[in-house]
Parts: C-alpha cells; sequence; structure tokens
C-alpha cells in the first residue's frame, strides 16, 4: 500500500514537471517584440510637467521633454531586440512657440530622430486644412517653415478618412511592419468627432467614417497576406475606472474583428492599461510625459500574438541623461525663438488656471475669465465666449512672457464679433453643455446658472444685476474656430460677422494693460444649480431660482464683472482689430 502511494505521488510530480517544460519550452520559440507608443504629444517638445513626485521628497519633479523622452525610450528598448515605435494622432497641433513658429516641422524632425514607425492622424492633425496635413507628411516648403522640409520618414494610415467627392482615402488605411520575422499590420483611425472640432476652412471636403467598420474592412486583407498580428492605432479617448474600461475605444475593442489584438488609443489625454473584449487598450497620457510600452509574444508558426502586456512608463527626468541628439534639435530651435518667447508682457499675482469650465456652484476659472475679458477689450463689444479646448495651459505665478501666452493660445484664431439675441445667445449655451463634461465656454460681461439635469441655462444675469432680454440684440465676440463650428450654431444664429484681430494679440494686449500684477480668480460667472425636482423648493420662503438669480446678482454688485479693470491702467480702450 505505502508503495503504491508513493508510485502514485512521483508519478503526480513527475507531470507537474512535465507540464511546465513543455510550456517553458513553447515559451523559447516564441518571438518577442516591443511596441512603444505615444499620443497627444502637441508639439510639445519642450515641455516639463510637474505632476509627480518620483524621489518621495514631498515636492513635484520634472516629467517629459523630448530629449529626456527620447532618452527614456531607448533605455527601455535595450533589453528588446525587436521594437516599434507608433502614434495615435495629435502629435502635431495646439504647439508651443518652439514648434508652431516653425509649422509644427521640428516635431518630424524630433519623431524621427527617436526613429517613429508608423502613425495616425488625431483632429489636431487638420488644424491647418488637409493640404498643409499632406504637406506635413510628404514635404515641401512652407513660407515659416525650414529649409528643404522633405516629409516624415515614416508611414501615417487612416482608415476612415476619406474625400467626400471621390470617396478616397486621405493615407493608405494600414501599414505592415516586420520585425523579428514577424510581420504586424497597423490600422489607423481617427474619431468621428473630427468635423465638430477642426476648422471647416481646407476641410470641407473631408467626411470620416465609422471606425469599426473602417477597422473590419481592412482586416481581411491583411489576413490575406498572411498577418495575423493586427494593432490600431486609434485616436479615440478611452476611460478607465479600476479594471473597467469605457469610451469610444472600448466600444471599438467590441466591435472589430477578435483579429485585432492591440488599440493604442488617445485624444483624452489620460492613462489606459486594460483589456476589453480580450484587446489590449493603452493610452500614456500626454505631452510626452509618459509612453506605453507594450510587450508582445508571437507564435511564429502561425504568426498571431498569444501574449500582450503593458506598462504605462512615466519620463522621469532624474532617471536619463538628455538624448544628445534630440538634445541639439531643441537648442537649435530654442536659440531661434528665444527672443520673443522670453519677452516679458506681464505678472501674474498667483497660478491663473485655464481649461474647461467644472461642474460646482463656481465653475469658471481665472484664465478664461482673463482671456473672454481680452476680448470683450479688444473688440468693443457686449460678450465673449471662449472655448476650453483653446486654452492649452495655465499661467503661473510670477513673469508672464510671450512664449507662455503663446503656450495658452497658441492656435492662431482669429477674433470674430457677431450680432445675436438675448435667446440666441442662451441657445447657444445650452448647445455648449454636455451630459459628459458640462460647460465648455468662459464668459464675459454676464454670469450664468445652468442645471445638469437638463443641461440647459436657467438664468442669465447682467453686469447691473438685471435678467437678460431675449429680444434685445448684443455683439458676441467668438474665436473663428467656434463660429466655423456648426455644432456651435453661433453662425447660424448670429448676423453682421467683423473680423478682429488675432486672439493671442488680443490676449497679450490686454495683459500688458495691466499695472499691477494680475488677480484674476474663478467667482462664479458660471454655476451648476440643483436639480428640478429641488430647484424649486423653497427655503425660508425663498425659491431656489430666486435665491441663484439674487447670488447672481450679488456678484454683479460686488463688481465681479469689473475684474477686469482691477489694478490695470488709465490707458484708452484698445482699437478695434489692433
Amino acid at each position: 500500500m505505502k508503495n503504491y502511494f508513493m508510485k502514485s505521488v512521483m508519478m503526480v510530480m513527475t507531470l507537474a514537471i512535465v507540464i511546465p517544460l513543455g510550456s517553458l519550452q513553447a515559451e523559447e520559440d516564441l518571438v518577442d517584440v516591443q511596441l512603444q507608443g505615444l499620443n497627444d504629444w502637441h508639439g510639445q517638445i519642450d515641455y516639463e510637467g510637474y505632476d509627480e513626485d518620483f524621489d518621495g521628497d514631498g515636492e513635484e519633479d520634472p516629467a517629459g521633454r523630448a530629449d529626456y523622452l527620447a532618452a527614456y525610450l531607448d533605455e527601455y528598448k535595450e533589453d528588446h531586440g525587436n521594437t516599434l515605435r507608433v502614434h495615435a494622432g495629435d502629435m502635431i497641433g495646439g504647439s508651443p512657440l518652439i514648434a508652431a513658429s516653425f509649422q509644427d516641422e521640428p516635431v518630424v524632425e524630433i519623431m524621427e530622430a527617436m526613429n517613429m514607425d508608423v502613425g495616425t492622424v488625431g483632429n489636431h492633425e487638420f488644424d491647418e486644412g488637409v493640404d498643409e496635413l499632406l504637406r506635413m507628411v510628404n514635404g515641401g516648403e512652407h513660407p515659416d517653415g525650414t529649409e528643404g522640409y522633405d516629409g516624415m520618414d515614416f508611414p501615417m494610415v487612416a482608415a476612415n478618412v476619406i474625400y467626400k467627392d471621390t470617396e478616397e482615402l486621405i493615407f493608405d488605411p494600414y501599414t505592415i511592419e516586420e520585425v523579428g520575422g514577424e510581420k504586424i499590420g497597423f490600422i489607423g483611425v481617427a474619431t468621428t468627432e473630427t468635423p465638430n472640432m477642426i476648422i471647416q476652412d481646407g476641410n470641407e471636403n473631408l467626411a470620416f467614417t465609422d471606425e469599426a467598420e473602417a477597422i473590419n474592412e481592412y482586416v481581411p486583407e491583411l489576413q490575406e497576406q498572411g498577418v495575423k498580428a493586427i494593432v490600431v492605432l486609434a485616436h479615440n479617448p478611452a476611460r478607465q475606472d479600476g479594471d473597467v474600461i469605457t469610451g469610444d475605444a472600448a466600444d471599438i475593442a467590441n466591435s472589430v474583428d477578435d483579429e485585432v489584438d492591440v488599440i493604442f488609443a488617445g485624444h483624452n489625454h489620460v492613462y489606459n492599461n486594460g483589456y476589453v473584449d480580450d484587446k489590449l487598450i493603452v493610452q500614456a497620457y500626454d505631452y510626452g510625459t509618459a509612453f506605453s510600452d507594450v510587450d508582445l509574444k508571437i507564435d511564429p508558426e502561425t504568426g498571431d500574438i498569444v501574449e500582450k502586456t503593458a506598462e504605462i512608463v512615466k519620463v522621469d527626468q532624474s532617471q536619463v541623461e538628455p538624448d544628445e541628439e534630440v538634445a541639439a534639435i531643441l537648442a537649435k530651435y530654442e536659440e531661434k525663438v528665444d527672443e520673443i518667447k522670453n519677452d516679458v508682457i506681464g505678472e501674474a499675482a498667483f497660478d491663473l488656471e485655464g481649461g474647461y469650465p467644472t461642474r460646482g456652484e463656481i465653475g469658471d476659472n481665472a484664465l478664461g475669465n482673463l482671456i473672454a475679458d481680452g476680448m470683450v477689450e479688444a473688440m468693443d463689444s457686449d460678450f465673449a465666449l471662449m472655448n476650453g479646448g483653446g486654452i492649452r495651459a495655465d499661467i503661473q505665478e510670477g513673469t508672464i512672457t510671450y512664449g507662455d501666452a503663446f503656450t495658452v493660445q497658441p492656435f492662431g484664431n482669429v477674433l470674430s464679433k457677431v450680432e445675436m439675441t438675448g435667446a440666441a445667445l442662451e441657445d447657444v449655451l445650452n448647445k455648449q453643455i454636455s451630459a459628459e463634461y458640462g460647460p465648455d465656454y468662459s464668459v464675459s460681461g454676464f454670469a450664468y446658472t445652468w442645471q445638469d439635469e437638463t443641461q440647459e441655462v436657467v438664468d442669465i444675469i447682467l453686469p447691473d444685476g438685471s435678467e437678460i432680454d431675449p429680444n434685445e440684440t448684443y455683439t458676441v465676440v467668438v474665436n473663428n474656430y467656434m463660429y466655423g463650428n456648426a455644432e456651435s450654431g453661433i453662425a447660424e444664429l448670429s448676423s453682421n460677422m467683423e473680423v478682429g484681430p488675432v486672439d493671442l494679440d488680443a490676449t497679450v494686449e490686454f495683459i500688458e494693460s495691466f499695472e499691477e500684477p494680475i488677480a484674476y480668480e474663478a467667482e462664479g460667472r458660471i454655476s451648476e444649480v440643483e436639480p428640478k425636482e429641488e430647484y424649486d423648493l423653497p427655503v425660508d420662503g425663498t425659491p431656489a431660482s430666486d435665491r441663484a438669480k439674487e447670488r447672481l446678482q450679488e456678484l454683479a454688485e460686488k463688481g465681479v464683472f469689473d475684474q477686469k479693470n482691477k489694478g490695470k491702467n488709465s490707458k484708452p480702450d484698445h482699437a478695434q482689430g489692433k
């Protein structure tokens, strides 16, 4: 009996050893491939973010900048013989002075120095129209560019971007890269929301088809060429909460052929690293502060990806020495823009935060208020609206330079003054409120309350504390991007459009007009109020709707709408059009 037991144990132990050994043997036969991915760089080649304490000293440490990013990519490549570098769009557009001054060509020069292998388009690649994008990809000189610019030395792919008149694609839908003896297919797509986020001028003939349908159309073509490892470069957003990923990229993952293994997401500048329908989705923040490091194992007999894992790597400057080649490129362009970049135009009393309005009782932000007030002054208007996506950075406490202002407003949009009724203004404000994000525009010349339940405005209050007159005609300044965006309704609901100065010029002149350090704050120009079922409940006999009006009227009495005059000198209003 004892011998039988021992014999049985030995058989089990042998099996336990043999099975892993067989697996290890198969593991050794697999081909290791590394994919390093970027997204949403926006030409921020000189950007240093301070958003993480890497060394544990209680202070936020610098992350990013192109020369450190390049060094990090190489550092993580050292243990891999088979590496490809890819990007998921918005690598150019919305760029700081060092890149935008030369049509973003320095960004391409650095991507080539970093040995980029393949990329796709985001919405910002279309900032200056499709013809300029084609020049950026294929080469050709621009008056503001660099001498002898010859385009990108890596392919751009986009399977769902077509010309309306011919229905032909603007780029190849996919490319096949061979690494370690294995073929990998890369399909590119851009969000179908792109037309709502780009200027119409120069992009009128573009259409963006369904992303998943486009991907599924070309998977069989890749399979026919013996490609079983397929990666999607998708300028589509994703959101991760714990292990759960949602958003457009997740919807794509659920809808595309299971031959697709990995999706590089983008557009919303966040972290993603997880699985949807057994497809790996990754996204590495923005501005070159991080990259996606994806490890694949490919079965050489079938060509399939059989394992896929990823890490999102932050670019901690303290861990590497900057790449010399990229550092030299940076230095070359920094020298060219140094004088204008460092021109002092004002001073901030404290940090001036910008971006999109937020939910809550005080939803506006200091920099949005400052810019909108500058728009009013530049064009002598009643009101101004400034889109949150057009405010690309904050202004830090202390000296404000032209380069700082350019980084905030890099698009070169032109101000447009229009006439619209109070009712039309309310309609425009309603259109800019989304269920997911809330309000979009910063405002000047009025304050308003809105309700999340209905995503609609409740009250609009003027500087004298009165309500806006729906039948009165007012002048409103916006930028040409907002005016040309059909989704905004501005062009449709207004008349007598008048062109003004470049938005950055208006902001710079407004900043220069302050004698004292600028002390703008979030103050309640935009305010979220209670849900409808609570909104009309009286408190101490006063209905909530009246309480909201009283609060806005109190703001008016406190001079909130006159904040733009705080610390200013007494020089006359700026001439319209500068």
